[in-house]
């Protein structure tokens, strides 16, 4: 279940990066429904090459793992402070 504060806090971050953002629901079964039941989770996406997802044939771009990681960055900051 995602937590809505802080949904807010990673797409503040993404704005404060500069990066532009689509908000995902995601299917899959990722250890943040485990977790979800114990803290808060939020997840943060990048767009892999061609769609691939779950599979030998995943990739994403230099220029997008750069993206993800400057969120990422802008985000431990505002929870820091």
């Amino acid at each position: 279940m995602r937590h809505d504060r802080l949904g807010a806090l990673l797409a503040r971050a993404a704005k404060e990066a500069g990066v532009r953002t689509t908000e995902l629901v995601s299917g899959a079964g990722h250890d943040a429904q485990v977790l979800a039941v114990t803290c808060k989770v939020g997840m943060l996406f990048v767009p892999s090459i061609g769609g691939r997802s779950h599979c030998p044939e995943e990739n994403t771009s230099p220029e997008h793992l750069e993206l993800g990681t400057k969120v990422l960055t802008k985000a431990l900051e505002l929870l820091a402070f």
